[in-house]
């Protein structure tokens, strides 16, 4: 069951976490955790910088995506 809830957030998520600790070389859960913790002491200020990453992160795939069409012809 939880495995079931976990795959449902891996597919849904934004992509944010998983970005981030590619990038630095971190563990995935202890970035979602920080985010969820400081979410609750900053009062939410860290789920709108969460928000805004996963907005950059989709316009920057969707830019990938154009590009590699336009150049495969």
């Amino acid at each position: 069951m939880i495995q079931r809830v976990l795959a449902f957030f891996e597919r849904y998520s934004f992509g944010v976490s998983t970005y981030l600790g590619e990038r630095f070389d971190m563990s995935i859960s202890k970035i979602r955790l920080f985010f969820i913790y400081s979410s609750f002491l900053a009062v939410g200020f860290p789920l709108i910088f969460y928000f805004l990453a996963a907005f950059v992160l989709g316009i920057r795939t969707y830019m990938k995506r154009i590009r590699t069409r336009i150049w495969d012809f």
